[in-house]
């Protein structure tokens, strides 16, 4: 048994996520899909993250066992051949230690939400970023995410449907950056809790808006509750854009 490691670029827009479900087609379940065509086994796809309907991803890592003898780089072609029509691409693939685990191993994972701030339509990017015709302040954005930064509990931005244990999670990093009619929102840490990126993003176009400000996105923080919760971004803005290994 070979242990492979994947990196996967897809467009999230046709899935109903990265994980296999019964509500939908999966990300995982097209590949596990391709896999069982190439070498006839039922080989189970792990990841570093989970991503929810019509989130995208630039470079998701995953790992497959295998029983067969491949080659990563023909895999990686075999793989692809089998992946279309589906916008879903194995960009690397490499042969990795039998405990060496995509979800497990990860130290740390990054995450890119983008927002066109213009009022004409998307052409080009649409299901790829959340339009959002208002002006947006991204210098005052970036000031009031530095008050997200740290170890904090993080209830108010967790969906009610999250399984982790413990909404207490150390965030690393939380940019804003303008970049033309885009704003670009950067996010690192070890784990996330479910959506909290996505309302992090919300509760900042708030404050980008005017809305909010740093104090109100303080106060969010800290009511611990969900209810205390401004905005969730949308899904298709989002990017898996790294996931960090020792």
């Amino acid at each position: 048994m070979t242990r492979f490691a994947l990196t996967l670029e897809f467009d999230g827009t046709p899935f109903s996520g990265l994980q296999r479900q019964s509500n939908g087609p999966s990300v995982q379940q097209s590949v596990e899909d391709a896999l069982h065509r190439i070498t006839g086994e039922a080989a189970s796809v792990h990841s570093a993250g989970r991503t929810d309907a019509g989130v995208h991803a630039l470079a998701m890592r995953s790992h497959v066992d295998i029983a067969k003898p491949f080659d990563p780089f023909r895999l990686m072609g075999a793989i692809n051949a089998h992946l279309r029509p589906d916008p879903i691409a194995v960009t690397h693939c490499e042969v990795v230690p039998d405990d060496w685990h995509a979800r497990f191993s990860c130290t740390g994972r990054r995450y890119l939400y983008r927002i066109v701030n213009r009022r004409a339509p998307l052409a080009l990017q649409r299901d790829r970023a959340w339009q959002v015709a208002t002006p947006l302040d991204a210098d005052a954005m970036h000031r009031a995410a530095q008050v997200l930064v740290g170890r904090h509990d993080f209830t108010t931005f967790r969906s009610v449907h999250c399984q982790a244990a413990d909404p207490v999670k150390t965030l690393d990093l939380l940019d804003v950056e303008r970049m033309g009619d885009e704003v670009h929102i950067h996010a690192a840490a070890r784990s996330f809790l479910h959506h909290q990126v996505r309302s992090m993003v919300g509760c900042l176009k708030l404050v980008g808006t005017g809305t909010w400000d740093a104090a109100r996105l303080a106060a969010a923080l800290a009511a611990r509750d969900r209810g205390a919760l401004g905005l969730n971004a949308p899904a298709h803005g989002l990017y898996f854009v790294e996931a960090t290994y020792p």
